[in-house]
């Protein structure tokens, strides 16, 4: 069974900084490019950060601006999102995806989502 447990989220200031922590149980982990979504109430759900596998290259929405940074720790089957400077739009649950293509079969999981607040 496939377990992707997020962690970290929690209410900051404006500002303020935040570690998000996802560790994945039950998947190959290194063959996964791994991604944080975050989605607003109201809002579509949005990449925040991709990293990929083996390599690690990492891509991130536009609004992130430098601010965030995604990492993988393949030892440990986990990955990380590091927030600074956070502001009230970065307010929005939090999820973690492990995507995986092999042979042209699609493998796609999620997290249940960890809520980050971020108050003026």
């Amino acid at each position: 069974q496939v377990l992707l447990a997020e962690s970290g989220g929690g209410s900051v200031q404006s500002g303020g900084t935040l570690r998000l922590s996802c560790k994945a149980t039950g998947i190959s982990f290194a063959s996964y490019s791994m991604a944080w979504y975050r989605q607003a109430p109201g809002r579509e759900r949005v990449l925040v950060a991709h990293i990929r596998a083996y390599f690690g290259s990492t891509t991130y929405g536009d609004f992130v601006k430098g601010r965030f940074t995604i990492s993988r720790d393949n030892s440990n089957s986990s990955v990380f999102l590091q927030m600074d400077a956070l502001t009230p739009e970065d307010t929005a649950m939090y999820y973690c995806n492990a995507r995986m293509v092999l042979f042209g079969t699609e493998y796609d999981y999620w997290g249940q989502g960890t809520q980050v607040t971020v108050s003026s």
